[in-house]
């Protein structure tokens, strides 16, 4: 976040239970079925709010950083275990201290990819055994964007999309 101090002010107004890790600079903000979200104040960052990295906590980190980095063309790398690099940022596995639940219709029911040419993207997934949840549509009439959905091997349900840069 650009401005800590206002996006605590509007947690607090809202009771969003805070954990302020370093005081006015770094906390978690905790949501339902126990989502936490990381906000740490970055004043010279362009916009006011940017993604950085996210956890999923697996069963197997290295196992599952191994089908992202192979998946999504992801650079292999660490940060508190194995980790995923994308553009932008990094999806980070720790291991979980129970079994995952699937994520399709909870708080955080996906998390999403921007990528140039879906179809050829998607082609290559099923052409390596990757099955759709949904297949590609074409919603730029209705929403400037592709879509599609598929689902890790744990349950984290993932949207594919193409149109974002030009939005």
């Amino acid at each position: 976040m650009k401005d800590y101090a206002a996006i605590k002010a509007k947690l607090s107004a809202a009771n969003v239970p805070m954990q302020e890790l370093t005081p006015n600079q770094q906390m978690f903000a905790a949501f339902p079925e126990e989502v936490r979200v990381e906000i740490m104040e970055v004043k010279d960052q362009a916009a006011p709010v940017m993604f950085h990295h996210m956890h999923l906590s697996v069963p197997d980190p290295e196992m599952t950083s191994e089908w992202y980095v192979k998946t999504f063309g992801a650079m292999p790398g660490t940060r508190r275990g194995p980790a995923a690099m994308i553009p932008g940022g990094e999806v980070d596995f720790l291991k979980a201290r129970m079994p995952q639940e699937p994520t399709k219709g909870r708080s955080l029911d996906h998390i999403g990819f921007e990528v140039k040419d879906l179809a050829g993207f998607i082609s290559k997934l099923e052409a390596g055994g990757i099955k759709m949840d949904m297949p590609l549509r074409d919603m730029t009439q209705q929403i400037g964007l592709k879509i599609a959905f598929l689902t890790d091997p744990l349950g984290t349900r993932i949207e594919l999309t193409e149109g974002l840069a030009a939005k």
